[in-house]
């Protein structure tokens, strides 16, 4: 079983292009269901999560392929210019 908190400390790598995503800011749980829904990591383009976009990179729970020690590979498009709105499934 993994903790939330756990979860919390690893990094999250995109694995179509690499791209490392950040760490965990929060996580959105499905109370009806009794699981997580979705990860939501600090948006693009922000510097120590102070200065640039507000914008939150939510990754739904079925787009996690793999939750290892120090990283958590996801599935998702990749991040295509700062200007753009960020993701969201």
């Amino acid at each position: 079983m993994i903790k939330i908190s756990d979860l919390r400390v690893r990094e999250v790598v995109n694995i179509v292009d690499g791209r490392r995503l950040g760490l965990i800011k929060d996580i959105d749980i499905d109370l009806e269901a009794g699981r997580i829904a979705a990860i939501i990591l600090p948006g693009q383009g922000r510097f120590l999560g102070l200065f640039g976009r507000e914008d939150e990179l939510i990754v739904p729970w079925d787009k996690i392929k793999k939750i290892g020690i120090d990283t958590i590979l996801v599935e998702i498009a990749p991040y295509q210019n700062p200007g753009e709105d960020s993701f969201r499934y």
